[in-house]
């Protein structure tokens, strides 16, 4: 019987993925951070690991790096699951030789289909030449996040056909006194954007990304939970930056202040179907 690690900070995740892992007859392991997922793996040896990219302690990529190069656990395949999947992410997953990249919220019957396809290509050992126990490894001393919110369980509903993201910034785009409309990743990195488009718009991302970043921070240490919105008024205009799920943001430009409530409104509306795009 195959034996799979799910690593996500998620419990109800886990517990989905469990089920249906088990209804295949697939051994479950489970770990809900990264120090618990490097015991587990060098303590059981899994076949493979299904790790989420965000995690408080450490991310998906660290430890996804530590299998590959792990002197007798290098050939175990590593599935990456993330909010989202864009060039950014892809590139970090392959720099750290990921066997395949997975977007959240996922059908389980597309997770089982990719478990079980790499587990049929990973070349098995034999029971004589099977990898002895491993120490458990040092963990590095990382800053440690904030615990990120309880994801909603992965349902037929979760799973259905994302709305076109093009469309969705374009809407808010074609808002009276808006002339820009970008969404940015975590990472600072420009994903799609809408109206006009500023030469500097991969700097005024990245600068973004750090500001929401502090911005949160502020939230958390004043215990008011995760940050939603952020106005910066200047003097050519208004920036509204608003959060999109976990991984996103939305950074809507205006040239008319007075437009503001009108367009707080429509993005507010549009958030489910940007949250399911991503």
């Amino acid at each position: 019987m195959p034996k799979v690690l799910v690593v996500d900070d998620s419990l109800s995740v886990r517990k989905v993925v469990q089920r249906a892992l088990e209804s295949r007859r697939i051994e479950v392991l489970s770990a809900a951070s990264g120090g618990e997922a490097l015991e587990q793996i060098g303590r059981e040896a899994p076949d493979l690991i299904v790790c989420d990219v965000i995690m408080p302690d450490m991310d998906g990529y660290q430890i996804c790096e530590f299998v590959k190069k792990h002197e007798t656990l290098g050939h175990t395949p590593v599935l990456l699951i993330s909010g989202i999947v864009n060039g950014t992410v892809l590139e970090r997953a392959a720099k750290v030789r990921s066997d395949d990249v997975m977007r959240k919220p996922f059908a389980a019957e597309e997770l089982l289909q990719r478990i079980e396809s790499l587990l049929a290509a990973r070349s098995r050992p034999s029971a004589a030449a099977a990898p002895a126990p491993v120490p458990a490894p040092v963990i590095p001393t990382m800053e440690r996040r904030a615990p990120a919110p309880e994801r909603a369980p992965l349902t037929a509903e979760s799973a259905a056909p994302p709305a076109d993201l093009k469309v969705l910034l374009d809407g808010v785009a074609q808002l009276p006194g808006v002339s820009l409309t970008a969404l940015i990743d975590r990472e600072g990195a420009l994903m799609e954007a809408a109206g006009g488009l500023l030469p500097e718009a991969a700097l005024a991302g990245a600068l973004a990304s750090c500001l929401v970043d502090s911005t949160s921070g502020v939230g958390q240490a004043l215990a008011q939970g995760r940050l939603q919105s952020v106005i910066l008024e200047y003097e050519a205009g208004v920036v509204l930056l608003n959060a999109v799920g976990e991984g996103a943001m939305l950074a809507v430009v205006l040239g008319d202040p007075a437009v503001l409530g009108k367009v707080r409104y429509h993005v507010k509306k549009a958030l489910p179907d940007l949250i399911r795009a991503v």
